[in-house]
């Protein structure tokens, strides 16, 4: 191997260090936006043709991301508002991170681990909303993509695992207690593109979403 190979070996390694930093700071700032519902910003950390998986529902483009972020969970989170809301809570550190680059340095993928605490201080609830308060667990297996070495999420899939009150935690969830996605859009104005075949469901089923590794 010549001294320029060398080179240009230890360069293109040192470029996949970057990317994968560079993919690691991009799925935790998902996280820090989604947790004071930051819903624009989050929607600006996708492709243009993206594709969100959650919950039985499959959003398709960056049209389908903001129906999902700056819809659904806007409308639910932060009555309609860009922002963190007074007594509301959640939660998504992102843990265990496994990031693989491809060889062009163009494609990624990375599974992540997310524990969620998330509820309503007594404070903020409606007076017909009861206070709630929970925890969750779930995995993400993603795919990045990058353009002019600027990364942004091509696919994110969260498979949602696990889900418990605090009072009586997650042994006595009864089976979709959360239920996948069964209306798509415009039938339902947040809803999915298309649902997904043979979608998981939640503990205590115990399906593995499949490794990218």
């Amino acid at each position: 191997m010549t001294a320029d190979d060398k080179i240009a070996e230890l360069e293109h390694r040192l470029g996949i260090v970057e990317d994968e930093l560079a993919i690691r700071r991009l799925q935790h700032a998902y996280g820090y936006y989604l947790d004071k519902c930051y819903y624009d910003e989050v929607v600006d950390l996708f492709d243009e043709d993206c594709e969100v998986i959650f919950i039985g529902g499959v959003y398709k483009g960056r049209a389908g991301a903001a129906r999902l972020y700056t819809g659904r969970f806007r409308s639910r989170f932060a009555d309609g508002h860009n922002g963190p809301q007074f007594g509301r809570l959640l939660e998504h550190p992102m843990l265990q991170d496994l990031i693989h680059v491809a060889p062009d340095r163009r494609t990624a993928y990375a599974r992540y681990r997310t524990l969620m605490q998330a509820g309503t201080h007594e404070l903020a609830a409606a007076a017909d909303t009861p206070v709630r308060q929970w925890m969750e667990g779930g995995v993400y297996e993603n795919v990045y993509t990058s353009t002019d070495g600027i990364w942004k999420i091509k696919k994110l899939f969260y498979r949602a695992f696990w889900h418990g009150t605090m009072e009586e935690g997650w042994a006595h969830t009864p089976p979709d207690y959360v239920p996948n996605a069964s209306v798509t859009y415009p039938e339902d104005p947040y809803g999915p593109d298309e649902l997904l075949e043979n979608a998981p469901r939640l503990w205590p089923e115990t399906t593995t979403l499949p490794f990218h590794y």
